[in-house]
């Protein structure tokens, strides 16, 4: 699962660490943390109720080996990986929590008019973003490879059945599963009782509720650019509600050839990289599973079309377009007016609203 975890989320949001002022009179935030889907995972979290911290940290490695025996592309002994290899197109059995996955995808899939694509990897592989070394396919090679993408192509069933149109088609769910990890680890913390947290896997976030003292949960948007580490926005979450933050960008895994840059993210439609200006977007939502995948949804998109869908939907996204040296934020309607958070530029220097 490490297409997007590794090349997109890598270093997209950064956990804003603050310490607990008067901390022997105050609980105090605990913590831990591990190896997560090819990248990590940290869960920060407070309660007054007697949770057993060791007992919590097996729970998540379990429900984290769980998930990765199902939705991993990189086990061949996943379920989804299973699909793959099976050269049929006859409906074989992966089950309803992966189906229903899917699902939540093909609506992701159908609001940004074919632009985000769980079935695109084989074009991925065919600009050699796999192997890390650029390829121009011819158009036959395009025409070729584009048989293998759509996920009309793509069929389940209600008692957890899935199926290909073409035998040979394969389906990658990194580019939303690890949003699905963070609401399944959300959801874990709050079986146990825990309703103050901020869970984080590979870049990718869901906070609750408040820090000891009612101070509030804050992330920061690193700002898009390759080899920098500088802080772009800082956000603070007002809202108790679940919020996740889910940032997706262009600027970590590309190709400069022939005097152009190509970015990873394809546009399914045309099988081929994005063009556009967008090299960042941030979604907050309440469900971590579908801002993961509009994050890159809107990524693929970019800005011009991505806030007229934001917009229509009502989606709280922020997108950062680049010219040259020059940032530029633009803010969908909903996050203009949302009283879930406060963002502020972490340097104003060289960014626009």
């Amino acid at each position: 699962m490490q297409t997007k975890w590794v090349a997109v989320s890598i270093g997209a949001l950064i956990v804003v660490a603050a310490g607990v002022k008067n901390w022997l009179s105050v609980p105090r935030v605990r913590h831990f943390s591990g190896p997560a889907q090819g990248s990590t995972y940290n869960i920060s979290y407070w309660t007054d109720k007697d949770v057993e911290q060791t007992q919590l940290q097996q729970l998540v490695q379990q429900e984290l080996d769980r998930i990765d025996l199902v939705m991993s592309n990189y086990r061949p002994d996943s379920v989804i990986e299973q699909f793959n290899q099976q050269q049929t197109s006859d409906p074989q059995a992966v089950g309803s929590e992966l189906t229903q996955l899917i699902e939540t995808a093909r609506g992701i899939t159908q609001a940004s008019a074919g632009c985000y694509d769980l079935t695109v990897k084989p074009m991925f592989d065919l600009w050699g973003f796999k192997a890390d070394k650029f390829n121009q396919p011819t158009a036959v090679q395009l025409a070729q490879t584009q048989q293998l993408v759509g996920m009309d192509k793509i069929s389940s069933t209600a008692d957890g059945k899935l199926s290909k149109a073409n035998p040979a088609m394969r389906v990658d769910v990194s580019s939303i599963a690890q949003g699905y990890t963070v609401k399944q680890l959300a959801t874990l913390l709050e079986q146990q009782g825990i309703t103050d947290y901020l869970v984080e896997v590979g870049g990718e976030l869901q906070v609750r509720g408040k820090k000891p003292g009612q101070q509030a949960w804050k992330v920061a948007v690193e700002k898009p650019l390759p080899d920098n580490q500088q802080l772009q926005k800082i956000i603070t979450v007002l809202q108790d509600e679940p919020l996740a933050v889910m940032t997706s960008g262009t600027y970590r895994h590309y190709f400069d050839a022939a005097g152009q840059r190509f970015s990873h993210v394809l546009d399914a439609r045309l099988g081929a990289p994005v063009r556009h200006q967008t090299v960042s977007t941030t979604v907050l939502i309440e469900d971590a599973t579908l801002g993961d995948g509009w994050s890159t949804a809107f990524l693929c998109l970019g800005s011009e079309q991505g806030l007229a869908v934001a917009n229509q939907l009502g989606l709280k996204v922020m997108f950062i377009d680049q010219q040259g040296e020059q940032l530029t934020e633009l803010f969908s309607d909903a996050l203009k007016n949302s009283t879930a958070v406060k963002m502020e530029s972490f340097q104003t220097q060289g960014a626009t609203q």
